[in-house]
């Protein structure tokens, strides 16, 4: 059999998790010039909330926590605010790796180091250690909360719920969506509803959201509002009829768009069928070659395994799954980041299956070892062209136009760049640029290459010029317009 372990006896795998992700992090962060829209975004509220107290950053973003969090980084340790973000997404995620890796050990003894080189090469998760983003907040205290409930499962105890449901709330801070684990576990406990001590459980796992409930009643009796749009959203999502609204019109829309008029009636199977699917070739995608193992039949007990011993992530699996199908149904988009928890959640199962693949297929298992190796060094190294242009672009714009001239920018990371903020773009390029709505800004930052033809012809029609115009070594160009 194939042993990963042989080379790696001197060190255990949750450090050498915990060390090795914070290496892939820094490699990843060296790469980089520019941040997310995300980022730029949280770092402009970060930097208002500093700048103008934390009530602002409500005003700003309604689910603000993290660019607090941040805020107070700067504030109580001078750290500069990128560098706090990338500090604190690396340490999370680095913790995240080495729960998950102290987990999977539950799972089978001795699959500490496939689950170090599941963890840290799954493109999920590892493709996203270059940027700014809630979801390391998220998953590190959702995979905390888990591993607390694993013991609080097997030994009870007020203590120990009250840790789970504190990790719970943290995630929760840093996406409301993380509430769901308090319904997965509550779920775990449903087989031994006969027995008296279940019933307990129940209520110490469930105390902080009925708390929760009792608040929220005090206020709806005390004439008072709950107007906190990130809560009620969520709450819209879940509500039934917005759900059977959504999916109908999504209904009647594909039917229209991509049916004949005679198989219209077959929209419904197709959503019903085909979303599910989309969803589960995500999940493999995005799992990369370490899905191979799930292929081989000696690792279907693994299944059966992670079931029995893990019943918590299971669950969650499968409740994330649905709150997926849901966000796909009424948003109509899911991106791969939203999908990366349901990889990571199933760590421990994709370590088992591949050390049962390497047991019985030693070289295939040192060629898939191989693989994994070289993408965990692709989900961190690119050789794609850098955005140098839009650091050009904003050092022109921060030079050349005044804080107080209406500018329309395409990509709001411009603004950020040019020292003016964020700000929210009202319309889209196009709706920019029209007739009725191009006299209401006197420079448009635009993404386009100079000889566009469209955009010559605006240009012309507009009698406006290209003032400044960037362009990275790909010749991805950022156009500065004006009159």
């Amino acid at each position: 059999m194939f042993d990963i372990a042989k080379a790696r006896a001197h060190v255990s795998p949750v450090p050498l998790a915990f060390v090795a992700s914070l290496v892939l992090s820094l490699i990843a962060v060296a790469g980089t010039v520019t941040v997310g829209k995300d980022a730029a975004h949280y770092l402009d509220v970060a930097r208002q909330a500093l700048d103008h107290g934390p009530a602002v950053a409500f005003q700003l973003f309604n689910w603000p926590w993290f660019p607090l969090l941040l805020a107070a980084t700067h504030a109580f340790l001078g750290v500069p605010l990128e560098l706090a973000a990338y500090l604190w997404c690396a340490l999370l995620m680095a913790g995240t790796c080495a729960l998950m890796v102290a987990i999977s050990q539950r799972l089978v003894v001795g699959s500490g180091y496939w689950a170090c080189l599941v963890v840290l090469s799954i493109p999920a998760c590892n493709h996203l250690r270059y940027d700014i983003i809630r979801e390391f907040g998220f998953w590190f205290f959702c995979t905390l909360a888990l591993w607390l409930a694993l013991d609080w499962l097997e030994r009870g105890g007020w203590r120990r719920a009250i840790a789970v449901q504190a990790a719970i709330a943290a995630a929760a801070l840093f996406r409301l969506e993380a509430v769901f684990l308090f319904a997965a576990l509550t779920l775990c406990l449903l087989p031994e509803y006969r027995v008296r001590r279940t019933w307990l459980k129940l209520l110490q796992i469930n105390a902080l959201p009925l708390l929760g409930l009792l608040a929220v009643l005090v206020l709806l009796v005390t004439g008072q509002e709950f107007a906190q749009p990130r809560v009620l959203h969520f709450l819209s999502l879940l509500d039934p009829r917005n759900f059977v609204a959504r999916f109908e019109l999504l209904v009647g829309d594909f039917a229209h768009a991509a049916l004949q008029k005679n198989a219209a009636d077959e929209a419904r199977l197709i959503i019903l069928f085909g979303l599910p699917l989309t969803l589960l070739s995500k999940f493999l995608m995005l799992c990369g070659p370490l899905a191979l193992p799930l292929l081989y039949r000696g690792s279907w007990p693994a299944f059966g395994d992670y079931w029995r011993k893990l019943r918590p992530l299971a669950w969650a699996w499968f409740l994330y799954f649905a709150i997926l199908m849901l966000f796909f149904i009424q948003e109509r988009f899911v991106n791969p980041r939203y999908v990366s928890f349901l990889n990571l959640l199933a760590v421990p199962l994709l370590s088992i299956a591949l050390l049962r693949f390497a047991g019985h297929f030693p070289r295939l298992g040192r060629l898939l070892v191989a693989l994994a190796l070289l993408v965990m060094l692709h989900n961190v190294i690119s050789f794609a062209a850098k955005k140098t242009h839009y650091l050009e672009a904003g050092a022109w714009i921060s030079q050349h136009t005044a804080p107080s001239d209406p500018i329309y920018y395409e990509d709001s990371r411009l603004a950020y760049y040019a020292g003016r903020g964020y700000p929210f773009m009202p319309v889209t390029r196009a709706q920019a640029m029209s007739g009725e709505n191009s006299p209401t800004y006197r420079y448009f930052v635009i993404v386009a290459k100079p000889d566009d033809p469209a955009v010559r012809l605006w240009l012309a029609q507009q009698k406006k010029r290209i003032l400044g115009q960037f362009a990275n070594r790909k010749g991805d160009a950022v156009l500065v317009v004006g009159d």
